[in-house]
């Protein structure tokens, strides 16, 4: 279709970038670390890493994959662990020996993390102490060969090392107790790997980085085959829709959003690792009170996250005491940005709210309001530059221009597919098009707007939850006949799942089904909504309609108010 959105491009935002700019993730890390050895790199309860640490840590690190491990060029390794220094470490070494990164959510219950680990066929875990008892439990079903542990405090100096690492585990008991007797300390790594010698291997940019799991179109999280170039190219395409904005070795971005989230990675992490940034790491977005008073330190000038985020500081009152007047670019991504939300941000700091759309498939930006936009428009913007789009009807046929079409998205930063899943590829990438599964409509300038979802996937604070694997956990109870699990409107999370459960057994009551899917979901997923139903809608040929309950829900609600 025609690209009519690039004459709605701010005139220094380039149509086309140049996906190959560096040959891998690797040589852009190299080029950084070189250029602003001195600067800081990142920065986490007080303490500052620089780009020379970065690069020194992160080699020793590889060198111990490599050498004391035995671990080969595109071996999984998967790292779980919330906002450290040791992150970035870890990330970039494994990066740099040639090894592929699997980002696991720290939170996962021994379910989720087995699937994951063994899924994926991770030989080695980086898992911070705090969920080593989850590990525990499964690590003995999968293929993982070596863990390395670490602690919360580190990689800090060493007297605050042993306050915070005493505090997490003694006072505020944030560390269940475990037996992994096999462990190593990422501490002891890191001191091996010093004294071993670092083999660059041989990268290309069509080497995968990472394996980046999502639902897909349907509940079994798969891994997204995420390339050196797949990231490279995202990180780009952002930095020409929105460069102009940030001075090179001068930006210091405040990373709230877990690094192991596609948005974080790329945008947080990779792209300001390109322009010589920093990145001020919250290690639990959660404690707002925590972050505001760490923000009050810092002359931050750049910030993203969720909806939920933003409007949880605009409700702090420290917060909205503070200077923003070096703030220069704010980014709302994963989920939808309220209007209310997006209106008292740029009231109170002056800067827009700029929202961005994207998926993990798409590492992750599709498309972002243009920086020069005055005020919040409830579009997901402009398709980010060497981005093809075309929408579609049912039978994959263009819809005319003005109509609602399925999303379908082709540029260097669609993923190669689904590891080991060909069928669920071929579901999703049709020559080299992604079916987003969102339904959107373009107007004249070319701004996008999300009308309808195709898939049943619901959106929780920015992340993913699909309903197969909410009813999959809860039909695992013996009290239940049949269950269907839906999306219904939520102010403080955009949306929250709701389960409809038709029993099994009479007695059953919420506040059991309830306990059940704590044990097997991690917290966001679990419903927050349980309703009993005599019988659920079916099609006819059986399978139950999950459009109608959500019809009927919004027909309730309607009536409601």
């Amino acid at each position: 279709m025609e690209k009519v959105w690039l004459k709605r491009y701010p005139s220094n935002v380039p149509a086309e970038i140049d996906p190959d700019q560096y040959s891998s993730l690797v040589e852009m890390f190299e080029q950084s670390v070189m250029r602003f050895a001195d600067q800081p790199a990142f920065i986490n309860m007080g303490q500052v890493m620089t780009y020379r640490k970065l690069e020194e840590r992160s080699r020793a690190f590889a060198a111990y994959l490599q050498n004391e491990l035995g671990l080969r060029k595109g071996d999984r390794v998967a790292l779980m662990m919330p906002n450290l220094l040791q992150y970035p470490i870890a990330l970039f070494g494994i990066l740099r020996a040639g090894m592929v990164v699997v980002n696991v959510n720290p939170l996962y219950t021994p379910r989720e993390l087995e699937h994951q680990l063994n899924d994926s066929g991770a030989a080695a875990i980086v898992i911070v102490s705090n969920f080593a008892h989850t590990l525990e439990k499964v690590v003995y079903h999968t293929r993982v060969k070596h863990v390395i542990l670490t602690r919360m405090g580190d990689q800090l100096a060493p007297v605050k090392a042993t306050l915070v690492n005493f505090v997490v585990k003694y006072i505020k008991r944030l560390v269940p107790k475990y037996n992994l007797p096999d462990a190593i300390s990422f501490r002891a790594a890191l001191q091996r790997g010093r004294r071993l010698q670092y083999v660059k291997p041989e990268i290309s940019n069509h080497d995968l980085a990472f394996l980046q799991y999502t639902g897909g179109t349907t509940g079994v999280a798969k891994g997204a085959m995420l390339t050196h170039r797949n990231m490279q190219a995202n990180l780009v395409q952002a930095k020409a829709a929105y460069g102009s904005l940030l001075q090179v070795g001068h930006e210091l971005v405040v990373t709230a959003l877990p690094l192991y989230h596609i948005f974080a990675l790329t945008v947080n992490c990779l792209l300001f690792i390109e322009l010589g940034g920093s990145s001020l790491l919250i290690t639990n977005p959660r404690d707002i009170p925590g972050m505001v008073k760490e923000l009050a330190r810092y002359p931050f000038t750049a910030l993203t996250g969720v909806n939920t985020l933003f409007n949880a500081l605009l409700n702090n009152e420290d917060f909205r005491e503070l200077d923003f007047s070096s703030l220069r670019l704010s980014v709302g991504g994963g989920m939808s940005v309220q209007r209310s939300v997006a209106e008292k941000w740029e009231s109170l700091t002056g800067k827009h709210l700029l929202e961005g759309y994207g998926l993990t498939e798409c590492s992750p930006l599709v498309s972002g309001n243009p920086y020069d936009l005055k005020h919040y428009s409830g579009s997901i913007g402009l398709p980010v530059p060497s981005t093809d789009i075309r929408m579609v009807d049912d039978d994959g046929n263009d819809v005319p221009h003005g109509e609602a079409g399925e999303l379908w998205v082709r540029g260097p930063q669609v993923m190669l597919g689904y590891w080991q899943r060909p069928e669920a590829t071929d579901d999703i990438l049709h020559d080299g098009w992604l079916a987003t599964g969102d339904v959107v409509t373009m107007d004249d300038e070319g701004f996008l707007r999300i009308v309808d979802r195709k898939k049943d996937m619901i959106l929780v604070s920015g992340f993913n939850v699909y309903p197969n694997e909410i009813e999959e956990v809860v039909s695992m109870n013996d009290k239940v006949l049949e269950c269907a699990a839906i999306g219904v409107p939520s102010e403080a999370s955009g949306e929250m799942v709701k389960i409809c459960v038709v029993k099994k057994d009479p007695s059953l009551t919420r506040e059991e089904l309830l306990a059940h899917c704590r044990l097997h979901l991690t917290g966001y997923k679990v419903p927050k909504k349980i309703e009993f139903y005599d019988e659920l809608p079916k099609s006819n040929v059986g399978k139950i309609l999950r459009r109608k309950l959500r019809e009927e829900q919004q027909v309730s609600q309607d009536n409601a108010a």
